[in-house]
């Protein structure tokens, strides 16, 4: 009896794991800049203003619903995304984010980026993590652009522009 249940677990272990759907994915990125801490924490906190130095985004519209705070972004590259905020902490100089809906091959994005002195005087390390699936969330064959390595390029390609662009506008240059 024992060997028939050994034999059973085995057969449908293989099952179990292929029916689990899509796994978390997670991108995280820093960059070093020679600036205070205070200054790139008020370009970062300025929910409303990402298109001053991300060079993907063409325009910020913010709305306010409630308590709540939603930005559009119009990208460059066309299309648009739609974010709401989830927190900005001065103390902590951490800002959070979830992405609503956009063009972006990405399900359940949540993000945030911190802001914290750097290695040197005068330096700041800036931080963005986003934690997200795929857009197709079943199981195999998967779309073309709807896989994991789509969303992983999209949101990698997103944090690299974006705090290239950051460095530049907080540094001056």
């Amino acid at each position: 009896m024992k060997k028939l249940f050994t034999l059973l677990a085995l057969a449908i272990l293989p099952l179990t794991a292929m029916a689990h759907g899509p796994s978390p994915q997670k991108v995280d990125k820093s960059v070093t800049i020679k600036a205070d801490p205070a200054k790139v924490w008020a370009l970062v906190k300025d929910f409303g203003n990402i298109h001053k130095w991300h060079p993907a985004v063409a325009s910020t519209k913010l709305e306010k619903k409630g308590e709540d705070s939603f930005r559009l972004l119009t990208l460059k590259s066309g299309g648009t995304v739609n974010q709401k905020l989830r927190g900005a902490d001065d103390a902590a100089m951490k800002l959070r984010y979830e992405m609503i809906e956009g063009k972006m091959p990405v399900a359940d994005y949540n993000a945030f980026m911190t802001v914290k002195a750097g290695p040197g005087a005068g330096e700041t390390t800036v931080n963005w993590v986003g934690r997200f699936y795929r857009v197709y969330k079943l199981n195999p064959p998967i779309p073309e652009g709807q896989d994991d390595e789509s969303a992983l390029k999209a949101v990698t390609e997103f944090y690299d522009a974006g705090l290239e662009g950051l460095k530049k506008a907080a540094e001056g240059k």
